[in-house]
């Protein structure tokens, strides 16, 4: 949990000469996918290579295929390893999903939530933290169909993270995204999630395509529900860093501010709640 408030961005490419140039002073974090980075060459590396030199990086992969039927690519998870040193950058977080098969799948695919499957993380986690020497951090993630499940999904995720020992990157926008297309109490699930495991948080925005579906889109603003529930998250498992997350429809950098000093608002809110709280007891 923090003492202060935390909140990143997901740095895009076309960013990267504004944010060179200057990064504003609520910009705490930067995120990006280092599929995306790390064969850059020529201006784009040395001018990345400029950022990660004066702020903080974190990344969240796309191509691990954690969860996935074929072996680990351990070629590509070395490669990984060398952009994470190059950069040295400690925080490593992938989705706990798959997307590959016989081919690569280019699809977020749902892993089925079985014991077995369960296993199957465990083994793979372990050979990407030996290989990366680092926490793997594995991210809730919004789907549309379980196929086989034989549990939920709040008692799959829990399974991993007891088995596998990991940490979580906790989307509170995934939650509700879910929540809605699956029929079931978000706040119920953000209470059942075991706080020690969380890492950092995402939040972003959504497509309402339909009353009873949701696309997870993250190109839109972030909507009421999700602001509420990332209120709830911390009122109920404290202040964790925390970032915006916008790939699609990308506006201006001072639109995106504008949401990136709400979430310091409701940070703010709640550890100052929290230190009265505190101050009261005491």
């Amino acid at each position: 949990m923090l003492t202060e408030p935390k909140v990143g961005l997901g740095l895009r490419r076309e960013m990267l000469k504004e944010m060179e140039d200057h990064v504003p002073v609520d910009i705490d974090f930067f995120e990006v996918a280092p599929e995306n980075w790390m064969k850059l060459g020529g201006q784009f590396q040395k001018s990345f290579r400029a950022l990660t030199e004066q702020y903080e990086f974190y990344t969240h992969g796309l191509s691990l295929s954690i969860g996935g039927p074929e072996k680990l690519d351990i070629g590509f998870i070395k490669e990984i390893k060398a952009f994470l040193d190059l950069h040295q950058i400690q925080v490593y977080s992938e989705h706990l999903s798959y997307c590959s098969g016989l081919g690569h799948l280019y699809d977020l695919m749902p892993i089925p939530f079985t014991q077995e499957a369960v296993f199957h993380v465990a083994n793979r986690v372990k050979q990407v933290q030996d290989i990366i020497e680092r926490p793997l951090i594995l991210e809730n993630v919004s789907f549309y169909a379980a196929p086989g499940a034989q549990m939920t999904e709040l008692e799959f995720i829990k399974a991993v993270l007891a088995e596998t020992d990991c940490q979580l990157l906790l989307d509170v926008n995934n939650i509700y995204v879910n929540s809605v297309n699956h029929n079931y109490d978000p706040l119920a699930f953000l209470n059942a999630i075991p706080q020690e495991r969380i890492h950092y948080m995402h939040i972003a925005g959504h497509f309402q395509q339909t009353a009873d579906l949701i696309i997870d889109s993250h190109g839109a603003d972030v909507c009421d529900p999700v602001w509420r529930l990332l209120s709830e998250c911390y009122q109920r498992h404290g202040v964790y860093p925390t970032l915006l997350e916008r790939d699609f429809n990308i506006p201006k950098t001072e639109e995106l501010l504008i949401e990136i000093r709400q979430i310091k608002q409701h940070q703010k809110r709640e550890m100052h709640s929290s230190t009265s709280t505190f101050s009261r007891s005491a």
